[in-house]
């Protein structure tokens, strides 16, 4: 994937804002948060949780690695199992992974390195193993085309009740959230249409266990909408912990807490309360609150004010960037 100006600034501002991961080293509670130990995975850029296998997180690498994805313990974060994708081709920039009904696992092949110059993009579909062994899958693949033309994406989501695979597009702008078909196809194309705006430059999404919550994250923050089954409605912010370079974002199995991974080698995996008590889980007296008018407040919790100032320099680094660059 292309690294945006923002990214820079991001880099520059973790060591000087980013508070301690909460980061689990085999104390068997994952969800509190964990470290991928792997060295094969240096670009985490999808995060799902098992539903098969509690406790385990599957994973991919950005463009570059290969058709694998990674069960990592949270337990211990360490690797289980590597899942080689057979009956596909050859992985261009793989970016998002999801988990559907039945088991099934998504793997979004859906990021554009060309800045939306792909005549299509792919979604591969497996079944994920009831063992947890080094082994190869076959998997289905899916041709992906936009109705409104090629971009660049990060974010796929499968309703977790309907099966329905939905893409949210990156754009530093703005989005929007496309609906692919009811069923997807191996015959043919597969076309998605915008169906909401989505206000953030995102890098992932999920959809909560329960089907009524949906968790958008970028680089610097993130938002939470009602799913209403697509037909989204905001209602505030994500408490997201500063990251190198944040990408992905899953809900735990039970629906309690949002887990937010990164790039790089040993890369943690934060864990924050869900904001609303949505997601299927009990309201939390000190997680991002559910301010319904998605005000500037709304779910920073007591990292309100740093993240304000790292935003704030960040956005003062990536002007001055640009502005080098046009001379």
């Amino acid at each position: 994937m292309r690294r945006p100006f923002a990214l820079l600034a991001g880099v520059l501002l973790v060591g000087a804002f980013a508070a301690p991961a909460s980061a689990a080293d085999g104390d068997g509670n994952g969800d509190q948060g964990f470290t991928i130990k792997d060295s094969r995975i240096a670009e985490s850029s999808g995060l799902a949780a098992s539903r098969l296998h509690p406790g385990i997180y599957w994973t991919h690498n950005d463009s570059g690695d290969g058709p694998y994805i990674y069960a990592v313990d949270s337990g211990t974060g360490k690797t289980v199992a590597r899942v080689t994708l057979s009956g596909i081709g050859a992985p261009r920039d793989t970016e998002a992974i999801s988990i559907g009904p039945g088991n099934q696992i998504y793997v979004g092949d859906i990021g554009d390195n060309l800045g939306g110059k792909w005549p299509y993009v792919w979604i591969y579909r497996l079944p994920e193993p009831k063992k947890l062994v080094d082994q190869t899958v076959r998997a289905t693949q899916y041709v992906v085309k936009y109705t409104d033309g090629a971009r660049n994406a990060e974010s796929l989501v499968i309703d977790p009740k309907t099966g329905r695979a939905y893409i949210i597009d990156k754009n530093e702008n703005g989005g929007h959230l496309y609906e692919g078909p009811a069923k997807l196809s191996t015959s043919g194309t597969n076309y998605f249409k915008p169906v909401a705006t989505v206000d953030l430059w995102a890098t992932d999404a999920a959809i909560s266990p329960d089907d009524k919550q949906l968790a958008v994250r970028g680089y610097f923050g993130g938002i939470y909408y009602d799913w209403n089954g697509g037909r989204i409605k905001r209602k505030g912010r994500l408490n997201v912990p500063l990251q190198g370079q944040g990408e992905s974002i899953t809900y735990t199995v039970d629906g309690s807490k949002l887990m937010y991974g990164s790039e790089g080698a040993d890369s943690s995996v934060q864990a924050q309360d869900v904001p609303g008590g949505g997601g299927g889980s009990k309201s939390s007296s000190g997680g991002a609150s559910s301010s319904a008018s998605g005000g500037s407040g709304g779910g920073m919790g007591g990292n309100l004010k740093v993240g304000a100032l790292a935003v704030a320099v960040a956005a003062a680094v990536v002007f001055g960037i640009r502005r080098l660059l046009r001379r």
